[in-house]
């Protein structure tokens, strides 16, 4: 009897055994991370998983707003992860910056990850971490164009996130420095290095490999990028990067403002909110500056950031704080300090595109007279005007050379000398049929988006061709071969040869082909002589 009883109960044992080992695998859209369970849901006809509006950090709230953010608090249960989190705080900036989260909001520091359907964690797939651009004053990972769908299906983890903006994510005032050791400002790059080391702790239990993580991102997303490369904070959390138009190594503008020129500036900026909010006595408002900043924490954020917006009001942005950037970032990739990676980086063709109607050639070759005096002759035979057609084109280029282009070719040269890894550069060229947002056809500063993402039927009013599906799966491609290897060359695809070997350009296109590089001498030209402008 004692027999039957020691099989059935051993039978019973095993089952349940078995009943917990199946619910365990059976599951798949539950993942577990260091603060608590989180639980997705597939997208894309059930090809990929997402987990989103995940906290990476602790609300930067109260007394945490301009402060380096704190690790998320941890919860029981599982935490249902099927929406993105709230934006965080930003004025309507872009016109086609449209949104799938509820709303903007402080409590913003959420990242999203996005995971083949049929990952394993054994399968320590390469992470791809997304930083949305913006001008460091909008966007946000809920953009559609910026959806997860397509790009896991090439065999790669994707995480994207959000990070404080405007002057949430870069006020620097000396009671903030005084508060905070001497440094303030950079919140916002503090925010990506908080969530690439969430990242490296918690993307194994997605299938992902943290020790093989490539940092990507557009517009003010590659500024960070490039300066990620250079902050000793971010050091060993990537092993790749990849910039789309934009480097933080500034040529051409008024020289870098010092911290306590900032902090100078937008502590007069402060006193002019006319702060009045009472405060409690107690040890934390001890002195006149933890007084003002309680005061200043305790205003509403939509109070902050209309004052923030008025004429007048400072750029909100990265500066050399002594402890995140102790040093400008031009002069860290001059001294080979940055980090040792491989490096994909590029610009689109129009940057600086479309123009206002009426520019000729006489029109041209004045502006050049005016700006470059004696040295006029030299710019037009680099942007030259023998017809009004020329000029145009011209006029463009130049735009989009001093807006972005010019600041991502010294980061890729900056790269090249010092910076001991292979490096990949790219031509965007292929102009997008007119659209909503964006009539007329160019290759338009954030038109190579939607390609890399595969993400192109998110993009209101536009009519795509073949040639735009083909160019978006050898983007996607280039890219997650990069990811996965450092070198972006592949099966299928159009030979990609070094940029740092031989100076060749991935030209991208209907037709996609190497060449050697032929704008050389712009920029060099650029380098000497471009006026500085006022920030």
């Amino acid at each position: 009897m004692q027999s039957g009883i020691r099989i059935v109960c051993g039978l019973a044992s095993i089952a349940l055994t078995l009943g917990f080992s199946a619910r365990a695998h059976a599951d798949p859209l539950t993942a577990k991370t260091q603060q608590g369970k989180v639980h997705g849901k597939t997208i894309n006809d059930g090809k990929v998983r997402a987990f989103l509006g995940i906290p990476y950090a602790a609300p930067p709230v109260g007394a945490l707003r301009w402060k380096p953010p704190q690790p998320p608090a941890k919860w029981k249960g599982v935490r249902e992860a099927m929406q993105y989190g709230a934006r965080c705080m930003q004025r309507p900036v872009f016109p086609d910056m449209v949104f799938q989260d509820a709303g903007p909001s402080e409590d913003c520091l959420f990242l999203n990850v996005f995971t083949p359907a049929d990952a394993k964690l054994k399968n320590k797939l390469p992470v791809m971490f997304w930083i949305h651009g913006g001008g460091y004053q909008g966007g946000s990972a809920s953009e559609p164009r910026h959806n997860g769908d397509f790009l896991p299906l090439k065999g790669v983890v994707l995480v994207t996130i959000n990070y404080r903006l405007d002057v949430f994510g870069f006020l620097a005032t000396s009671d903030l420095a005084q508060e905070q050791n001497g440094s303030a400002g950079n919140y916002g790059l503090m925010d990506m290095v908080a969530a690439l080391q969430w990242v490296h702790a918690n993307i194994a239990k997605f299938g992902g490999d943290p020790g093989n993580v490539t940092i990507f991102g557009e517009s003010a997303g590659s500024f960070a990028v490039s300066t990620l490369m250079a902050a000793a904070p971010a050091q060993g959390l990537f092993q790749k990067a990849i910039g789309e138009s934009g480097g933080a190594l500034k040529v051409g503008s008024a020289d870098e403002k010092t911290l306590a020129e900032k902090e100078q500036q937008e502590q007069a900026w402060v006193q002019s909110l006319s702060v009045s909010t009472p405060v409690q006595p107690g040890p934390a408002q001890a002195g006149p500056a933890q007084a003002g900043l309680a005061q200043l924490r305790a205003l509403p954020a939509a109070t902050i950031l209309d004052a923030a917006g008025k004429q007048g009001a400072p750029h909100f942005s990265p500066v050399v704080d002594g402890t995140f950037l102790t040093e400008p970032v031009a002069q860290t990739y001059a001294e080979g300090k940055q980090a040792h990676v491989p490096l994909l980086a590029g610009w689109n063709r129009d940057e600086g595109g479309p123009l206002e109607d009426g520019m000729t050639s006489a029109r041209w070759k004045d502006f050049a007279e005016k700006t470059f005096g004696e040295h006029a002759a030299e710019f037009l035979s680099l942007f030259p005007a023998d017809t009004d057609e020329q000029a145009v084109r011209s006029a463009i280029d130049y735009d989009g050379d001093t807006f972005i282009a010019f600041s991502t070719w010294r980061w890729i040269e900056a790269q090249v000398k010092t910076g001991g890894a292979p490096v990949y550069r790219y031509h965007f060229e292929l102009p997008a049929p007119s659209s909503k947002f964006h009539p007329g056809s160019f290759a338009f500063h954030s038109d190579d988006i939607e390609y890399v993402f595969g993400t192109l039927d998110t993009r209101p009013g536009a009519d795509w061709r073949p040639e735009d599906r083909k160019l978006s799966d050898e983007i996607m491609s280039y890219w997650t071969n990069f990811a996965r290897t450092g070198d972006p060359n592949g099966a299928g695809l159009p030979a990609w040869p070094r940029f740092d070997k031989d100076g060749a350009v991935l030209h991208l296109d209907s037709d996609t082909t190497a060449a050697p590089d032929t704008t050389g001498a712009r920029y060099e030209f650029l380098e000497k002589w471009m006026p500085k402008r006022a920030e």
